[in-house]
């Protein structure tokens, strides 16, 4: 079932938002080599809790973390680890954060030292396959119009849309109706309403979109070995447009 949110809701989902977009702030500024993502696992946790809010993924399903860290050809749900980071990788650390009931989702890929090339193209157009998805989060639109908007532009640059793993609605529960497909067919799927919010989250492959699953059970990772970036905002289907709730 799809539920709508009332102005009090995304309100305090907004205030989730913002504690969320300036912890992301802050890990930018501690992503370098050597750092580990279990060092920012805990940073996280800190700075959540100086700002009365909790991660909402802990606990959840038996997950352990407060992040979800996830490195190179991991596209998503990667452990964060004692292993430090190396010049040259890229990390994925995707959180939720719940603020007095209001909960908000973000996950955003870092370069390591430097990259090259090829991987700043593969962050750019992620990062802009997101919000190439937003701008279809119209009031009246279908859910179609946001995975072909993604699809097509991904595509067209020479990457691959991971199919495995979607967005969703979320609050005041952590995943809810609808997915959000990040590939299909425009005018197709359901339409839009005001007061849903949901997720957008493209994980988008260097190589193929197939993935695989580590032993943990959480991890999955290219079938080719190739790096996948995410980008990810919750955002709430307003008359005026999409509004970002987890805007940086």
């Amino acid at each position: 079932m799809i539920t709508l949110k009332s102005e009090r809701e995304i309100m305090l989902m907004q205030e989730a938002g913002k504690i969320l977009a300036e912890c992301h702030k802050e890990i930018a500024s501690r992503i370098k080599p050597g750092v580990t993502t279990l060092e920012i696992n805990s940073f996280v946790e800190e700075f959540l809790k100086k700002h009365n809010a909790t991660p909402e993924q802990k606990g959840y399903k038996g997950y352990e973390y407060a992040t979800c860290a996830s490195i190179n050809d991991e596209i998503c749900h990667g452990f964060p680890r004692n292993n430090p980071l190396s010049d040259g990788d890229i990390v994925t650390i995707d959180m939720v954060v719940n603020y007095k009931g209001g909960l908000a989702d973000s996950a955003w890929t870092y370069a390591v030292g430097t990259v090259s090339e090829e991987v700043k193209k593969l962050m750019q157009v992620t990062e802009t396959s997101l919000y190439k998805g937003i701008e279809q989060a119209l009031v009246g639109n279908r859910l179609g119009d946001i995975g072909h908007a993604i699809q097509s532009y991904a595509e067209a640059e020479g990457f691959s849309v991971v199919r495995d793993f979607t967005g969703h609605g979320i609050g005041p529960t952590l995943h809810e109706e609808p997915q959000i497909l990040h590939f299909g067919n425009p005018g197709r799927g359901i339409r839009l309403r005001e007061g849903m919010v949901i997720t957008i989250e493209p994980m988008i492959n260097q190589g193929v979109w197939g993935s695989k699953m580590d032993s943990n059970g959480w991890t999955a990772r290219t079938v080719d070995g190739k790096l996948s970036a995410q980008y990810e905002h919750t955002l709430a289907i307003s008359s005026n447009g999409p509004l970002i709730l987890t805007k940086q």
